[in-house]
Order: C-alpha cells, then structure tokens, then sequence
C-alpha cells in the first residue's frame, strides 16, 4: 500500500507539515532526483518531502505496485536485476537507491550512473552490524561477513546484512566521497505494512490487560519515516557524504515509554501484565521457534543481541537528523493505521487477541 499526497497530508501533524511548507526551506537549489524504487513505504514519502522542497523526481521500477506512479511525478520501466535501458543516456543530480539488496544489483545501477549523477544514496540497514553485542553501535562498529561459499549475486535473507554490506562497498569504491550510506533500524510510521511498530499501540489502543515483555526498562529504538525523509533530503541538498545510522538515541525509549505514551495517546484503560523473557520463550512468541505469534521489536536488555535496539546515530544528529517526539509517531501512526481498509486492519505482527488471553490465563495460573 502508498501514500498518495492527499492521504499523508490529512495523516501529518500540523507542527510538521508546516516546517515542510516553510518558504525559507524551499531556498535550495532544485536539484534533479532519481529513486530506484519509489512505491513502497519508505519511497512515498521520499518522493512528499523532496517534491515539497522542490525538487524533480524520476522514479524507476517495474511498476507494479503503483503502476501510475504519482501525478506529475516521471516514471521510468525496468528491473534493475538485467533490464537498466530506460537509464542509459539520462543525467540526474542524485540518485537514491532504496531498493538495492546484493551487491550485483547495486553494481549494474552504480556503474550505469556514473558520469551522470553527482552523489549516490544507498539506503542500507543497521543489519550490517556483525553482532549486537555492544552497546551505542556506531558507523565503525564491526561488519557481517557473507560465508565463504554464499553466492553474492543471490539474495537470502538469512543474509541479508552481509549482502547490505557489500553492497555499500560498491557504492563507496564507485563514488568516494560522494556516497552515502544510510543505516536505519526499524522504521515507522505512516504507510508501515510490516505491523512491527504499529502493534503496540495498535494494542494499546484494545485496553484491557495486555501481555507485556520482559520489564518496562528494556531497550527499544527505531526511526520515524517521516525522519528518515527529511534526512535524506538534508543529504541531497548539502552532499553528504560518509555512513549514518539512522534511529532514535539509546534511551530515547523504552518498552515501558512506548506502552504509557501509547496509553496516554489513546486514552485506553490498558492495564499491563509483564512476562518474563523465558515464559515468552518456553511459549514460543519470541525466539527461533515463535511464528505467527511473535512480540515485534523487542529483546530483553540482558539478551546479547540487545544492541540492535541501542545504536548510536550521534553522527547523523551532527549532520542535520531531527526527530519527532514519539506521541506523534503513536498518534499519526494509529490515524494511518485506522484509515486502512478492513481487510488491512488485522495486523501482521503481534499476538492475536486470542492468543495473548490464552497467555495471560497461563501466566495467572
């Protein structure tokens, strides 16, 4: 599912929709954009900011999500697996490829532009870490190494981060200086279909008593669409170069923060039961054994792999990352999330109501 323009403009907060509007943003040199995807979650809302800004976008992709793409917005046919014709000849300014997940793929678009952009986004992921054991992760943290024997050109997404990785070393040996490499945690927001952070105060927002993980204490990070945007707008207008992680401040929020803010926000009478890390475990809603029950975006501040939920984004805030408080991520989340169709609004992620009562009897008992 997108966001068309009207959508994100009733979804947006009015403090934040005006700082988009404010003419002494829009002083910037319009510069010609190019995005290699565009129509999922995070690209709509690329596509808002910069075009409020603006600048020309030329989206690439097979069109097959969004096959209109938007109003006045160029699209351009391919695949970028083999199929990079509808590219060749064409000069851009920037081009922001946030649909690059092997290092083959990157390196046909990354070669083909070279000579005819300026600067290269590669949107990449916090997954590039080689473990999570450390605490305020930043840029020059150890990287995944992809085994020896793992085809690079096939993508799996057990994975997943060591492909990221050499994929970013593409992007970095083509343009120097002039790539940038973004490294979001979990993102959320308006137009997030994953589910992952809407479950929260999704379920909030039921009241009653709610199965809650571990202690209100343990960490929790992600990054607001909406800040992921503006950041890479930041990027394209002032070129910067270097590698950012993209999230919220350790400490920023916890567990226990995002369930009193989801409470405040909706005004639920939720009450929360907290389970410790091994009853979830032993009934398989977390761990390598939980399915379609899982509890999204959480890990106990004693599991060693607690540190993707404690990274460091001190450099991006040094360039320019802003972010909106976390009742207006709840809050424009859940206006989002109530005005998807009803088929959409059984989530993907999280406990099912029947599944989270069969818990808590058990966790009574």
């Amino acid at each position: 599912m997108t966001l068309n323009r009207r959508a994100l403009l009733k979804i947006s907060g009015g403090t934040a929709l005006a700082a988009l509007l404010t003419p002494a943003l829009a002083k910037t040199k319009p510069l010609k954009v190019l995005i290699l995807g565009g129509t999922g979650f995070i690209g709509p809302h690329f596509v808002e900011v910069l075009t409020k800004h603006g600048h020309a976008v030329t989206l690439f992709n097979r069109g097959k999500r969004d096959p209109e793409a938007r109003p006045g917005i160029e699209q351009l046919l391919g695949d970028r697996n083999g199929d990079v014709k509808s590219l060749e000849g064409r000069d851009w300014d920037v081009c922001i490829d946030n649909s690059g997940y092997t290092p083959k793929n990157v390196k046909l678009t990354a070669d083909l532009l070279k000579g005819h952009i300026e600067q290269y986004i590669f949107i990449s992921s916090v997954a590039v870490y080689g473990d999570f054991k450390g605490r305020n992760i930043d840029e020059g943290y150890k990287l995944a190494e992809l085994p020896a024997g793992e085809d690079p050109g096939v993508y799996k997404g057990e994975f997943y981060g060591a492909l990221k990785v050499l994929a970013e070393k593409v992007v970095e040996q083509t343009y120097g200086k002039n790539a940038t490499i973004i490294r979001p945690s979990y993102i959320a927001g308006p137009g997030d279909v994953t589910d992952r952070f809407t479950y929260w105060p999704f379920r909030v927002s039921k009241g009653g008593q709610m199965l809650a993980p571990g202690k209100p204490s343990d960490p929790f990070q992600y990054i607001d669409v909406r800040d992921l945007a503006d950041f890479i707008r930041v990027c394209t207008e002032k070129t910067v170069g270097g590698q950012y992680n993209l999230c919220t401040p350790p400490g920023f929020v916890t567990i226990g923060s995002l369930l009193d803010t989801s409470k405040k926000v909706t005004g639920a009478d939720t009450k929360f039961t907290w389970a410790s890390e091994k009853f979830l475990e032993e009934n398989e809603i977390i761990g390598e054994k939980a399915t379609g029950n899982f509890m999204p975006i959480w890990l106990a501040e004693e599991n060693e792999d607690a540190g993707i939920l404690a990274c460091s984004s001190a450099r991006a805030q040094k360039k320019g990352l802003k972010y909106r408080t976390l009742e207006t991520t709840i809050r424009e989340t859940l206006a989002w999330q109530k005005s998807r169709p009803e088929d959409k609004q059984k989530l993907r992620a999280g406990l099912t109501m029947e599944k989270e009562a069969e818990l808590l009897t058990k966790l009574a008992g």
